[in-house]
């Protein structure tokens, strides 16, 4: 099993916060987000771990040379594009092996990352059912499978929010690599990878159970206060992960 891991951004909504650093190198209880992405993995057995970098690349490169399997791929186009572009450049660099999709800035309790981990199913997507804003990445399920995510889906119509982070089956990862690359070849410059998913939903075939994350933590930093929640609910499991896997 291989990791890929969004960090292209400069994470500008977290105001001066980010000015000498990217958001993933943001502390919480002593250790950096990407740390505790790095220990999920790493429980979980993968030590393959390709990163996308943009903004502050120096300082994962920095990582990467003390952290055995990492290995980092620069996007030099970061600043022009989504999420998306990021994953389409760095696609060449993944086998067609099960993977763990994850954005640098998004952490979530330890036990859900495991069950998602070995959760039957081409496309695992945990959600957060509950009443969303405009903002959240919406879905839409029919008989446990997600049919539609995207942040446009109307409020009242989105069921939940999926969270930014998934397991791909080594079947899926084709589809999901040719979807990239369609979507690019349209200009889709501003899509978010989401819009690959969509697309290998819309074409059938493949299984997207949703995974509910039944009140477990997780959090995405995107803004100050969301720094604030992440800091005040992390669980401790999942900084004990974090403090072995520093050790080790």
């Amino acid at each position: 099993m291989q990791a890929i891991i969004m960090a292209a951004g400069r994470g500008s909504r977290l105001g001066n916060l980010t000015d000498e650093i990217p958001k993933a190198f943001l502390r919480v209880r002593g250790h950096r987000l990407i740390d505790y992405s790095i220990a999920l993995l790493h429980w979980q057995g993968v030590r393959d771990i390709k990163i996308v970098t943009g903004y502050k690349s120096e300082k994962y490169e920095e990582l990467a040379s003390g952290t055995p399997g990492v290995t980092c791929i620069y996007n030099p186009f970061y600043d022009e594009c989504n999420v998306l572009g990021s994953f389409y450049i760095a696609q060449g660099y993944l086998a067609d092996e099960d993977t763990i999709y994850m954005h640098a800035d998004t952490l979530c309790d330890a036990g859900l990352f495991a069950e998602m981990t070995k959760m039957q199913g081409d496309i695992v997507l945990p959600v957060d059912f509950r009443p969303c804003d405009e903002e959240a990445m919406k879905v839409e399920t029919k008989d446990g499978q997600v049919i539609k995510l995207d942040k446009g889906i109307p409020c009242d119509v989105g069921e939940g929010e999926f969270i930014g982070i998934a397991r791909l089956s080594a079947n899926v990862m084709p589809a999901i690599k040719k979807a990239s690359k369609k979507l690019m070849q349209q200009g889709k410059l501003s899509s978010y990878f989401e819009a690959a998913i969509q697309e290998v939903i819309n074409g059938g075939g493949y299984s997207t159970p949703a995974l509910p994350t039944k009140g477990r933590f997780w959090g995405e930093v995107d803004f100050e206060e969301d720094y604030e929640f992440v800091k005040k609910n992390l669980p401790d499991d999942l900084w004990n992960l974090a403090e072995n896997d520093r050790h080790e």
